[in-house]
């Protein structure tokens, strides 16, 4: 009997808990046990956060968003916060995490999440651990992937958004900004912009120039059409320019950039430009939740099985990886070597320039 153990870090995606119920019922379907390391690394670093999942634990999940097992982008164990009589202070604690990986009995670690998650899986793999890893992110922005599960609900929920917008917009004559997620990357904005059929898009991987996003609007103007949706990815920045930022937070040594505002920034220059009516909205996370759309069940179903298929050959230090039809192993090292950007020459955005979108360049 094997036994093995799993976690979901970084920031949750829809079909998580799809993922943890396929590996929970292909491991007790080889006669294996399984237990969860509950807000990441957590369960193999505090005591009361390491739980056994059975068949009753992973019953009628694979429709629910979020995570049975909780998540957090702030369990780095290599830099994980200890309260101290000083305050918060960040020690590496990965030996900790090792120890009790094998004073528990487990022969392999299951770890599911983003570049930030699996970059710690790769320190972990390096030091001997045996894991495998699934791809999890709402940006679509790991390479050596198709796609990501997630990526397709939060595509799904920024269209609908977007085509209520178009009615009250077009009601009012307004401009709609609306700013999505993606980090660095414009995955998001371009597959929810273009089918929502959106005036203007904004990506990182293009930088922009607001005269000619307001060019656009007047000219939509000229023709009779007195509104626009301008989708807005949260990582767009102008020609010249830097990303728009909320508040920098620091903690224990750590500063963390949050990305966020660029909305409200392009919404005022657009106004103050163009003198029309314009709105912003962020859409947030909005994106991370609700039931996962039926394609990213399937693949969390598909990922979350192979996953175990990998555990039973040993192939360890690899993540599982979608390459149309089949799944593949790629080794966890190249998966996180960059980011996927979208390419400029890619064929979504010829579409969307022949549908005469503009992307502000």
């Amino acid at each position: 009997m094997k036994k093995i153990v799993i976690n979901t870090g970084g920031g949750d995606a829809p079909g998580l808990n799809a993922v943890i119920r396929a590996i929970v019922l292909s491991a007790i379907n080889r006669g294996w046990e399984v237990y969860g390391s509950r807000f990441g690394y957590r369960g193999l670093l505090e005591n009361d956060y390491l739980v056994h999942l059975d068949r009753d634990a992973v019953r009628g999940i694979t429709h629910l968003g979020g995570t049975i097992l909780g998540t957090t982008n702030k369990g780095d164990p290599f830099n994980y916060p200890v309260k101290t009589q000083n305050g918060v202070t960040l020690e590496d604690l990965s030996g900790q995490v090792i120890e009790k990986f094998h004073r528990y009995g487990f022969e392999a670690f299951i770890v599911i999440g983003g570049d930030g998650s699996l970059r710690i899986a790769q320190r972990f793999v390096d030091l001997g651990l045996p894991i495998v890893a699934v791809p999890k992110t709402i940006d679509n922005d790991l390479i050596n992937t198709d796609i990501t599960f997630g990526f397709d609900t939060a595509v799904t929920t920024a269209t609908e958004a977007l085509d209520k917008l178009h009615s009250t917009a077009e009601a009012h004559e307004r401009v709609m900004v609306v700013e999505v997620m993606g980090r660095y990357a414009g995955w998001i904005a371009l597959s929810s912009g273009v089918s929502a059929t959106a005036d203007v898009i904004l990506i990182p991987e293009i930088p922009f120039d607001i005269e000619k996003v307001c060019r656009k609007i007047m000219e939509r103007e000229l023709q009779g059409r007195r509104f626009s949706i301008v989708v807005v990815a949260e990582g767009a920045k102008p020609m010249g320019g830097d990303l728009t930022t909320t508040a920098d937070k620091r903690e224990a040594g750590r500063q963390e950039v949050h990305l966020g505002g660029i909305a409200a920034k392009v919404a005022e220059q657009i106004r103050s430009k163009t003198g029309k009516d314009c709105r912003s909205i962020v859409l947030g996370h909005l994106q991370r939740g609700g039931s996962p759309t039926t394609f990213d069940r399937l693949l969390s179903l598909r990922f979350g099985t192979a996953a175990v298929r990998f555990v039973e050959k040993e192939m360890f230090g690899y993540m599982v990886a979608l390459d149309p039809p089949e799944i593949k192993a790629v080794s966890i090292h190249s998966a996180v070597e960059r980011t996927k950007f979208v390419p400029l020459d890619c064929d979504t955005i010829a579409a969307a320039r022949d549908l005469g979108i503009s992307f502000g360049d």
